[in-house]
């Protein structure tokens, strides 16, 4: 890479670029769903399995339920691996990301001490109600998609089907229109 390339800032615009195409690679899929997934099987498979030493002291949390730790912490990161790569399949990963969350309070060490139980809540509720967004409609260049006026054309309906003066319906305004309209009358049509 030459000195000028470099002064130009050539690898700014890269960098940009792909900071672009992740931020649009997010925006496609459940994606904090899936991390906060991710993140709560891993101390719930974790800390079965750690030592943890203070001085000469080793604190072992290895306990019987080690394996059906391991199984569910597994499962979880496969859940927000899902949620990332087969948005598809959201609303069955975090209904089954909860459900491993709650067994993984008797389980697993109170769900990792609780932290695993609460990422992998959120994760699932997050996953459950994520809606994919509506694309933007292509625009002129130089013209951004939230400053364009919508025509009044395409606002309204072609035909409605709401005859004049049926319920719901404006009353048109005429001379032999009585003094009570319907707006007036409680949106009761008036005799007369």
């Amino acid at each position: 890479m030459s000195a000028e390339s470099m002064a130009t800032g050539h690898d700014e615009h890269f960098l940009r670029g792909l900071r672009r195409r992740f931020s649009t690679w997010r925006g496609q899929r459940p994606f904090w769903a899936g991390l906060f997934t991710m993140l709560g099987g891993v101390p719930i498979a974790y800390f079965p399995y750690a030592d943890v030493r203070l001085g000469n002291l080793t604190i072992a949390m290895a306990t019987t339920a080690g394996a059906g730790s391991l199984i569910i912490g597994v499962l979880l990161v496969t859940l927000g691996l899902t949620m990332w790569f087969h948005a598809l399949v959201r609303v069955f990963a975090g209904v089954a990301a909860i459900i491993l969350a709650l067994v993984s309070l008797p389980v697993a060490n109170i769900g990792g001490f609780v932290f695993g139980f609460l990422f992998a809540m959120i994760g699932g509720a997050l996953s459950i109600a994520w809606m994919p967004g509506e694309p933007l409609p292509p625009t002129a260049e130089g013209t951004p998609a939230e400053d364009r006026a919508v025509p009044e054309a395409a606002a309204l309906p072609a035909e409605s089907s709401i005859e004049p003066g049926e319920w719901g319906a404006p009353v048109p305004a005429t001379s032999d229109t009585p003094e009570t309209t319907t707006e007036t009358n409680g949106g009761r049509k008036s005799a007369g």
